[in-house]
């Protein structure tokens, strides 16, 4: 069910937002590389499923998890859901584009499951969900909650609480975030006109839960 933004919420996602670089173009062409202890192949429903130790990399994306379901759309739009261990979390791991002479960027995200659409160009961080991102080498921000929704596209986040998930760590299971200071070394150099898509308006916090 879909929850209504708090003025709170959209603050933080529009701080997140604008503060993020895209996502590292190149990455939706490059073919998608997986390791694993075995494969299961149905050749008639063109879906893979990849168990034990597995490891994707697709340019700068490095995926880990413990079963891998992946498909090809007819188009050769490539759709994956990293499953995590019992207790574990899956990895997921992308750079960003950086303006020339800036540092480099990455994210880092953890769920249970990870939801990769190739098409939409979103990722979906399912349960215990953690997002992080660096900047040289240093984490500048940190976000938890229930499901995380990145979309590469346009630099958003969202992100759900969930108090059924309410732990010691987290007694009221709800959103937590770490935001870090935006400083001049970090902030873009190209000029206003390639700067990173702003946040677009919402009414709603985005993300469907599995």
């Amino acid at each position: 069910m879909k929850k209504p933004f708090s003025l709170f919420a959209l603050f933080l996602v529009a701080m997140l937002a604008c503060g993020m670089a895209s996502a590292e173009k190149a990455d939706s062409t490059k073919p998608m590389n997986i390791e694993a202890d075995a494969l299961r192949h149905d050749d008639l429903k063109q879906i893979s499923v990849f168990t034990g130790n597995v490891v994707v990399t697709k340019g700068t994306i490095i995926l880990r998890g413990a079963q891998l379901e992946v498909r090809q759309d007819a188009q050769g739009y490539q759709f994956g859901v990293m499953t995590a261990e019992p207790g574990k979390r899956a990895f997921f791991r992308q750079k960003r584009d950086t303006a020339p002479g800036a540092p480099d960027e990455f994210v880092e995200g953890e769920g249970e499951v990870i939801d990769y659409d190739g098409r939409a160009d979103i990722v979906k961080f399912i349960r215990r969900a953690e997002l992080r991102r660096y900047i040289g080498g240093s984490m500048a921000d940190q976000l938890h909650g229930d499901l995380i929704v990145y979309n590469n596209l346009t630099g958003i986040f969202t992100v759900d609480g969930n108090p059924s998930t309410a732990s010691a760590a987290n007694p009221g299971g709800r959103v937590r975030a770490i935001l870090s200071p935006r400083s001049a070394a970090s902030a873009p150099a190209a000029p206003a006109a390639s700067a990173p898509p702003a946040l677009r308006s919402s009414t709603t916090l985005g993300g469907e839960r599995k």
